[in-house]
């Protein structure tokens, strides 16, 4: 598979300072330390997580897919990314993945989104435009302009020759899995996409995982894993 690398951690999970599970459809929203480690698992597998990142210090400062992209000469993410923002500091690397590779530029669904493209009656659909939404006006810090450009972990949106972008069924499985290790106080924000009417999710929204270890936790030897 083009641009796969996939690299296993092997964590403990017992050491882990915080693990929640974000049911499918839900919100998560957290702060990170420097040197602190998010683990996203794909519990079930299939299961899109849409992401947003922002700096702690400067909110307005937020994740640039297009610097991202450019910096690392690379469509996908996958180990070795390193996430950076409009301002082109650097917030966060992807240190591990065991899934292999991750959109970033296939946006996330909303109810305009699902109209055009499934059908009128979608339009009370939940969807993560609104799930993002409900979680900033949980902070005075951000308003709807905030919403910004977003990574689909575990979501499959190849690109075609010709440019184009397709919507395909997740490369992803159970228990799969994404490590990014702050390199800056970062604040991250989840919607745990709900869409049922693309196969990013294979029609089935399931929950995600996320565990934080402190940048002392225990670590493992890792490796090279195929998937």
């Amino acid at each position: 598979m083009e641009n796969l690398r996939a690299m296993e951690d092997r964590r403990s999970v017992a050491a882990a300072g915080y693990d929640q599970t974000i049911l499918a459809g839900d919100g998560w929203m957290h702060d990170l330390l420097p040197g602190q480690v998010l683990r996203i698992v794909d519990v079930e597998g299939n299961q899109a997580v849409d992401t947003l990142f922002y700096s702690t210090e400067d909110p307005a400062d937020h994740y640039s897919a297009v610097g991202t992209i450019t910096r690392q000469g690379s469509l996908y993410l996958t180990t070795g990314s390193v996430l950076v923002a409009e301002s082109g500091r650097e917030l966060l690397k992807i240190t591990a993945d065991t899934c292999g590779r991750h959109d970033t530029i296939g946006g996330a669904c909303s109810a305009q989104s699902n109209t055009v493209r499934y059908a009128h009656d979608t339009l009370p659909m939940h969807n993560c435009r609104d799930t993002f939404m409900l979680m900033l006006s949980e902070r005075s810090s951000f308003s709807k302009r905030d919403l910004a450009p977003n990574v689909n972990f575990f979501m499959n949106v190849p690109v075609t020759p010709e440019g184009g972008l397709t919507f395909e069924d997740g490369i992803s499985g159970p228990g799969r899995y994404v490590e990014l290790t702050a390199l800056a106080p970062v604040t991250v924000l989840i919607s745990n996409c709900p869409q049922l009417n693309n196969p990013c999710n294979g029609y089935n929204p399931t929950p995600a995982r996320v565990l934080i270890w402190d940048g002392n936790g225990e670590t493992g030897e890792g490796g090279e894993v195929h998937v």
